[in-house]
């Protein structure tokens, strides 16, 4: 019985667990350009790449989390690897931010899509941007 008990009381403590995870909502997709005006002093940008962003979709969570997915494009003629520090997000407080680590290899105008947190914050994320 008591081996009955404590499976069980293990069952909702892990249950519990498993639930208090962030369940990620989409707040919107946007295609195209988006134009905002923050001052950038720090000159924070992303490294200077083959990629380009063509499209995204924003979401969040309750508890703060920031995620893209990204629709990411390699404009070389040959493979290039992508690194998070050359994509950014813009936030509505104008802090930038690169995402968590992040790497993949994409062949020569090959297109891809992809998930990537931007951890959390209490600002929602206005624009994902790369630099040519």
């Amino acid at each position: 019985m008591k081996k009955f008990l404590l499976t069980v009381i293990s069952f909702f403590v892990l249950s519990g667990v498993a639930m208090a995870e962030d369940v990620l909502s989409v707040d919107r997709a946007v295609s195209g350009d988006v134009e905002t005006f923050f001052e950038n002093e720090g000159d924070i940008e992303p490294e200077r790449s083959d990629f380009e962003v063509v499209n995204y979709v924003l979401m969040s969570s309750e508890e703060g989390a920031r995620w893209a997915v990204v629709t990411l494009k390699n404009t070389s003629t040959g493979s290039r690897i992508f690194q998070q520090n050359q994509l950014m997000a813009l936030f509505a407080n104008g802090e930038r931010y690169s995402p968590l680590k992040h790497s993949r290899t994409l062949k020569s105008m090959e297109t891809v899509t992809f998930s990537v947190s931007f951890g959390k914050s209490r600002f929602p994320i206005l624009e994902v941007y790369t630099r040519n």
